[in-house]
């Protein structure tokens, strides 16, 4: 029996939520390791539809334990909207089901504020793309040793010479980019105000997995974004502010790597990716506007409209090296239904040499010119099917192509947002 870890293999958006909720049946434990509260899951349970940016999908299903990681920088105040949110849906959240590590860096309204700042500031071509929300300047202040994290918050006289440290950093960026200052009380009573909201739930969380694992208990591991959004393996600086890939999990909860035994890559059909940066095979026509009419391309919690190309099997071929990927889960088949035509990249050409890499490089990156197989589309419908028997044979010859130019096989293949419409290849949690 196997923990699983669940990775994005591109830009993120993949369908992650799906995929995790459908696992999630089969788990005890369901942990959120990274990320914050800028990337979204759209869950569909018995045609109820839930949209999380912060707690872990496994918070929707009875009988959970439901987890956020140390590696997660925390917003207290999205956290707050969302169990409310939730609970008017009729999910019960409790300290009993769901429990954050003492050890979480906290998201302020200054990490928001400093964010906006900056991305409204910046030079044309220097535009991250951030959703705004403070998750980088809070991983900031994590690295720099002034965060303010949860267990804080259970010790309101130590407060103010953290929140001193802390201002002594934000003051003078604010007063450079023209702004006022944070004045400590206002920020001690922004604390003040969250701890009771928060401190039910703070655990060991380490100590809570390390139980739990050695109980026998199942446990999922849930990233947030993609593989590409990494810090350090995506295309920088055009990435998120945290690790994505399926090392962080055991850093980013507290457990050990041997506890980690089948890592699962989240694949969609085609590509997307939102915000600025590189992207080689993207179709800024009809056929971008066609996969994104049909395949609902916009963010989960922005409601930004997702950028949409040809399937970059290079990309993903890197996703599964640098992520240990055992198996994929091949998600929005359906959005190729009807197409004559279907292209996959193969390679890239940089500078009049073919490469099958993503370069590290910025200047190269934007340089890479996708170099294309062309594939015969399929009439039938994919929409649905439970078997690979209701698959169009061509439907299948593209999946077994997939498989062959990324070195990992399909484990599952998701047909539709509802979660019975899944075929099962391998069961992950068997492996």
């Amino acid at each position: 029996m196997a923990n699983v870890v669940v990775v994005g293999s591109q830009w993120g958006d993949e369908g992650k939520g799906k995929i995790v909720d459908w696992l999630s049946e089969r788990a005890d434990v369901v942990v959120r390791f990274q990320g914050g509260h800028n990337a979204g899951h759209t869950l569909v349970v018995d045609g109820k539809v839930y949209k999380l940016s912060l707690l872990p999908s496994g918070v929707v299903r009875g009988g959970k334990l439901s987890i956020i990681g140390n590696g997660v920088v925390f917003d207290p105040h999205a956290f707050v909207a969302e169990v409310a949110k939730l609970q008017a849906q009729g999910v019960e959240v409790t300290p009993d089901r769901l429990k954050i590590a003492e050890n979480t860096a906290l998201i302020l309204s200054l990490h928001g504020e400093l964010d906006r700042m900056r991305e409204a500031k910046a030079a044309n071509g220097t535009k991250i793309g951030t959703t705004g929300r403070g998750i980088g300047p809070a991983y900031e202040d994590k690295v720099g040793r002034r965060a303010i994290r949860v267990m804080d918050l259970a010790d309101i006289g130590t407060l103010p010479a953290k929140i001193d440290r802390l201002l002594a950093h934000h003051n003078p960026l604010r007063r450079g980019l023209g702004e006022a200052e944070v004045r400590a009380d206002v920020l001690l009573e922004e604390l003040k105000s969250v701890a009771d909201d928060i401190l039910p739930y703070m655990d060991r969380v380490w100590k809570v997995l390390d139980d739990r694992r050695r109980a026998g208990d199942r446990i999922l591991f849930e990233g947030a974004q993609g593989t590409l959004l990494d810090i350090d393996h995506g295309t920088y600086p055009f990435v998120t502010s945290s690790n994505t890939v399926a090392g962080q999990a055991s850093s980013g909860s507290g457990v050990g790597p041997g506890a980690i035994g089948y890592v699962l890559g989240i694949t969609k059909a085609y590509t997307t990716r939102v915000g600025e940066g590189p992207f080689p095979t993207e179709q800024d026509n009809e056929i971008g506007e066609f996969l994104g009419t049909r395949g609902h391309e916009f963010g989960t919690v922005t409601g930004r409209k997702r950028r949409c190309g040809w399937f970059d099997a290079v990309l993903v071929r890197q996703a599964v090296a640098v992520n240990g990927i055992k198996g994929i889960a091949l998600t929005k088949l359906d959005v190729l239904d009807g197409m004559e035509e279907i292209k996959i990249c193969t390679g890239y050409r940089l500078d009049g040499e073919v490469i099958d890499y993503l370069p590290a490089s910025q200047a190269a990156q934007s340089r890479v010119e996708p170099i294309y197989k062309s594939l015969e589309g399929w009439t039938g419908t994919t929409a649905g099917a439970r078997s690979w028997n209701d698959l169009p044979a061509q439907a299948v010859k593209y999946v077994r192509y997939i498989e062959e130019l990324i070195g990992a096989p399909v484990a599952l293949l998701s047909t539709s947002p509802e979660r019975e419409d899944t075929i099962l290849v391998t069961d992950p949690f068997q492996d």
